[in-house]
């Protein structure tokens, strides 16, 4: 089971991300990043939650300031490079984020959908959705 990680400045937008990423299967935690406690990566230290993560997925404006969020996602990619970091901006996208290289992540612009945000974690993780099997009802004949 992929381990999400979902970091939101507000607690009922972060409740319905991580309730949507729930019911797909998804094993989520939260956090609400250096507006509810301390924050390690603003401190230059590795964050535990990150490390037991799959994946993040945070709000493009966690810090309520642009220039804090790039220096939040710019401190993550450089403590834990491996993990991937879908980035949610419910209006615009900023203009700093960038899709490769050391800081590289994944935009997810718009509206965050359970159906998008699950998509956008599969392009973060670099895979596809496992493929469900096919099962034929009992006593199903073969298509000819």
């Amino acid at each position: 089971m992929t381990r999400v990680l979902v970091i939101h400045h507000d607690i009922d937008l972060a409740d319905q991300e991580t309730d949507s990423l729930r019911r797909r299967g998804y094993d989520v935690r939260q956090c609400m990043g250096p507006i509810g406690s301390s924050c390690p990566i603003l401190s230059g230290l590795p964050c535990d939650l990150a490390e037991g993560a799959d994946v993040l997925v945070y709000d493009a404006f966690v810090t309520g300031e642009p220039e804090g969020a790039q220096a939040l996602i710019e401190g993550m990619r450089e403590m834990h490079p491996q993990v991937p970091i879908v980035l949610v901006a419910s209006g615009m996208e900023p203009e700093w984020i960038e899709t490769a290289g050391a800081h590289g992540v994944t935009p997810l612009v718009g509206n965050p959908t359970g159906d998008r945000l699950a998509a956008a974690i599969q392009e973060a993780l670099g895979a596809l959705a496992p493929a469900q099997p096919s099962v034929e009802p009992p006593g199903a004949q073969p298509e000819t």
